[in-house]
């Protein structure tokens, strides 16, 4: 008998702000920006596509586009997809050697 199987989707995962956090955290510190858009797709997805549309005021299509593999969201974009999802963006320095003397 075949073993029978479903999609894996990372939105069924990320059902607690504490592992959405960390999934942005890992994304972001990627540093890809593919994987960082991707990642906010699937957040935005498992909370709910419509509601994220409505929050920011962009097309649920346009939303799908730009938090694809193959999108390029502009910052204003980022912005209020993770001002929706309740996610807020803190610059820190990366290492010691980069900050201002």
């Amino acid at each position: 008998m075949a073993t029978k199987t479903t999609p894996y989707d990372t939105a069924d995962y990320l059902d607690t702000p504490e592992v959405i956090q960390a999934y942005l955290e890992e994304a972001f510190e990627s540093g890809d920006s593919v994987l960082i858009a991707v990642a906010l797709g699937n957040v935005a997805r498992a909370q709910g596509m419509s509601k994220i549309a409505t929050e920011t005021g962009l097309s649920r299509e346009s939303l799908y586009r730009a938090l694809s593999e193959k999108g390029n969201p502009e910052l204003g974009t980022v912005l209020k997809v993770l001002g929706a999802i309740g996610v807020t963006l803190s610059p820190k320095y990366a290492t010691a050697q980069t900050q201002p003397h």
